[in-house]
């Protein structure tokens, strides 16, 4: 008898062939059978001997918690990454719907709420002891009923973030033909279209990364381009603004136009904050333990990262409704339009940016559809 075999089947088998002599289509079912037996059994057998050949969990291989090794730093850069997105530069042309007053109150408001929503986030990954909310819709499950838990969040969050990933898409796109045109304005051309194929087509290599703390070098990198970015659009704002003699008037039109430009200011206020969709799944990449809780480092991270939030969103709305008043357009960068060096390497700054943030926020759409 071979090693390590179930001596059980090993004697099925051998009965089997003489079965085969007196009934071909019994030894046929029979042989099937015995194949599945024989595979179940000597699986049983080697786990029994070798531990280590044991089958993997889901979580073990599903891309947000296959590794759990993530440092504090990590949530720093990764909600830096989700949240601080292109969606920044059009906070000056928020202003010029509500105003100075509710302009800043509004701001005020979003950052400080968001943050507020993002602790209670953090505090509930692991409110049930010997438990960890790696999913939205595992919280949701708890909340509202297996079933019942799903149906509210999964389509909720699917629309969010296959929308959030669109944006990206075209943002990149736009970006990448922006930097073009700027950079080689005698060149032909390219259609949008084109530009955002070729952003696209970067992310079929980095989906090729295993793991959410895989991308930590992107997610870095996008982080830091974001702070950079947002430094340009205010910081070359201020040298407009002080000759550009700009008026804050609220636009005239109709009362129609009026009202849909104040939800569109805040439609693009609550744009710039909206970070929340993948933060449990980057706290599921934090080690835990009894002594030192997930939501020690992630929030440690989440304060570097709000920090950063004040200092790309403040000065960029702020200065950059300063500079321009009521004729800043939805991307500030558009408006400035030179130094042309510098708004070429901002755009390309933000196509390095949503690459990351791109990143970031497919890992859990792969990781919800195979869960």
């Amino acid at each position: 008898m071979p090693a390590g075999v179930d001596p059980s089947a090993y004697t099925a088998s051998l009965h089997n062939e003489t079965l085969a002599d007196e009934n071909p289509a019994s030894f046929q079912i029979g042989t099937i059978y015995n194949v599945v037996q024989v595979r179940h059994n000597n699986d049983k057998w080697s786990h029994a001997a070798n531990p280590k050949t044991r089958y993997k969990s889901v979580d073990d291989w599903l891309p947000v918690t296959s590794s759990r090794q993530a440092k504090w730093w990590y949530s720093a850069f990764h909600n830096v990454t989700a949240m601080v997105g292109a969606g920044v530069l059009s906070l000056p042309r928020a202003l010029v719907f509500l105003g100075w007053g509710p302009g800043a109150v509004v701001l005020i408001l979003s950052w400080a709420i968001t943050l507020y929503t993002l602790w209670q986030m953090v505090e509930m990954h692991e409110m049930i002891p010997g438990k960890r909310f790696d999913r939205y819709h595992e919280l949701g499950q708890y909340a509202f009923g297996e079933k019942l838990g799903l149906w509210i969040v999964v389509p909720q969050q699917l629309i969010v973030e296959v929308g959030v990933d669109i944006v990206y898409m075209v943002t990149g796109g736009q970006s990448l033909m922006k930097f073009h045109d700027l950079v080689c304005p005698s060149c032909k051309r390219i259609r949008q279209t084109y530009w955002i194929i070729i952003f696209g087509s970067v992310h079929f290599g980095l989906a090729q990364l295993p793991n959410f703390n895989s991308i930590a070098g992107v997610s870095l990198a996008a982080a830091a381009m974001s702070l950079s970015y947002s430094t340009i659009a205010w910081t070359a704002s201020i040298p407009k603004g002080i000759d550009n003699g700009s008026q804050y008037s609220y636009p005239r039109t109709t009362v129609a136009n009026e009202v849909f430009g104040i939800f569109n200011a805040l439609g693009q206020i609550a744009f710039a904050y909206a970070g929340h969709n993948v933060v449990l799944e980057i706290q599921a990449t934090i080690p835990s333990s009894p002594e030192r809780p997930s939501k020690i480092a992630m929030w440690r991270g989440v304060v570097v990262a709000y920090t950063v939030v004040a200092i790309c969103y403040f000065p960029v709305a702020l200065v950059g409704y300063w500079a321009f008043g009521n004729t800043v357009d939805d991307n500030i960068l558009k408006t400035l339009e030179h130094p042309a060096w510098l708004i070429a390497a901002a755009n390309l700054m933000v196509v390095v940016h949503v690459v990351g943030s791109y990143q970031v926020s497919v890992p859990p759409n792969i990781h919800l559809e195979l869960s």
